[in-house]
């Protein structure tokens, strides 16, 4: 018998199992959401007074940088306030 005659073949690479890319990843936290109704609704008035903050802590910044006069990407939040007081004033 032929010395190495009975080599063998290279065959097909086998595929890993594993998961597919599906090619966009979604930002932002990844939570569960809950189920519990009062859990939702702690977590609808967690949303609604992060928001308000938020818009508060902006009007501040407007307003602080309506009186510099620096920063004026923040001066149209500045005058919005102002026309919203008036409103609030005059009635």
């Amino acid at each position: 018998m032929v010395q190495g005659s009975k080599l063998k073949k290279p065959g097909k690479l086998k595929q890993r199992g594993g998961r597919e890319k599906k090619g966009i990843t979604k930002k932002g936290a990844r939570t569960i959401a809950p189920k519990k109704t009062s859990l939702i609704k702690q977590e609808a008035m967690n949303k609604k007074l992060t928001a308000e903050i938020n818009k508060n802590i902006e009007r501040q910044m407007a307003v602080k940088a309506d009186a510099v006069g620096k920063l004026t990407i923040m001066k149209k939040l500045a005058n919005e306030k102002a026309a919203e007081d008036k409103l609030k004033r005059k009635r």
